[in-house]
């Protein structure tokens, strides 16, 4: 099986005619790898499933090109582009069994039965099923399900795979579960998968790269960590995992060197907590309204005011009051208002046995402090609107 690069080029959508039709997609541009694992990641209504319908051939865009390895599909039917897609309900005959599902496209190109007794093996060996195929559909688990509707899909051999929402139907425990093997037939198959999900944490833990899309537009195109790391827009930074998200005034920018880093310290105003640092690698001008973003697991929190060791230059420290410590187990988030009466959010992991349990609770007195590198400046009005 040959994976197939995707492009999107100049892609809209809208539905409805008139003043009132509703636009879902607004001059989409993707370039989809052959091979790759990419996930169209957004909030619902966002147009991820839409776009996906055009690839598909359910959908017709009002204007651009989809080209699967260089050629123009949009002419072609959904059963002609040599692309499948698993749904979010599965779609499976409820009458036939887990063999004669997968089989099903076989036996309509009039396969020969021994060639379909082969293939069908093949696959339901790929979803590891094999002692499930005189079952029905009913008899099975919804993890099971979802192999049965991949395998039925790839059977086709398809040189993309369209994935809608297919774990949302699973508990959380199964589909971490689901997203293993999803990530482990991809490896084994080596074709294009582009994967829908509202999830940002399915689509981190599996994607070679994500698209992150709001209101018809995509706002960032990343590898999972250039996008958690280096958010876009304040909608990226806030969508993706949680983060402390501040309005800002730039006040100064100066050229700054440590280590191995050369770009610039920036001062930012955040009112009301005040005057914060940060390093951004280019130089932006005082008095530009920006974002900034600081997640809660790079936050430290102590009882005891940190020694500036790195210098007044970068380090970031603030004094305040726990307002909730919230206890997971493997970790505590903590909100603390700072005296500045600002919340910031912060996570501490528990890497070591305790009998006490954790050593900062509610009430208690801390200081919260991060390095200027550990914070980034995105610029706001990110959020596709």
């Amino acid at each position: 099986m040959i994976g197939s690069d995707v492009t999107i080029e100049g892609v809209s959508k809208t539905f409805g005619g008139g003043e009132a039709g509703a636009r879902v997609l607004n001059n989409v541009r993707l370039q989809i790898k052959q091979g790759e694992f990419f996930s169209l990641l957004g909030p619902s209504g966002c147009g991820k499933t839409t776009l996906l319908r055009i690839i598909a051939g359910f959908e017709t865009p009002d204007c651009g090109t989809v080209t699967l390895a260089g050629k123009n599909v949009l002419g072609l039917a959904p059963n002609k582009r040599q692309v499948n897609t698993v749904f979010q309900n599965y779609a499976l005959f409820p009458h036939l069994t887990v063999f004669e599902n997968v089989a099903f496209s076989l036996r309509l190109k009039k396969t020969p039965e021994a060639e379909v007794q082969t293939k069908v093996g093949e696959y339901l060996h790929l979803v590891e099923l094999e002692q499930h195929a005189g079952k029905k559909p009913n008899m099975l688990s919804g993890g099971q399900k979802q192999r049965v509707a991949i395998a039925r899909a790839l059977i086709n051999e398809p040189r993309v795979l369209l994935l809608d929402e297919p774990l949302s139907a699973l508990d959380a425990k199964l589909r971490q579960h689901m997203l293993i093997e999803l990530d482990q037939i991809h490896d084994r198959v080596g074709i294009t998968f582009i994967y829908v999900t509202h999830d940002q944490n399915e689509a981190l833990s599996v994607s070679d790269r994500i698209a992150v899309m709001n209101h018809g537009n995509v706002l960032q195109v990343g590898s999972p960590h250039e996008i958690y790391e280096s958010p876009a827009t304040d909608f990226v930074a806030k969508f993706i995992g949680e983060t402390n998200l501040f309005d800002a005034t730039v006040v100064s920018c100066e050229p700054y060197t440590a280590q191995n880093y050369t770009g610039h310290m920036v001062e930012l105003d955040i009112p009301p907590l005040g005057r914060i640092k940060v390093t951004k690698d280019e130089p932006i001008e005082p008095g530009a309204r920006v974002s900034f973003t600081i997640r809660p697991e790079k936050v430290v929190i102590s009882t005891e005011k940190p020694a500036e060791k790195r210098g007044e230059k970068d380090i970031n420290i603030f004094h305040g009051i726990v307002d909730e410590p919230i206890y997971s187990g493997f970790q505590t988030k903590y909100y603390v208002r700072t005296d500045e009466n600002v919340l910031i959010r912060v996570m501490q992991q528990h890497a070591r046995y305790s009998d006490d349990g954790p050593d900062i609770v509610w009430k208690d007195e801390v200081w919260v402090s991060w390095a200027a590198a550990d914070g980034f400046i995105v610029m706001g009005e990110g959020d596709g609107k």
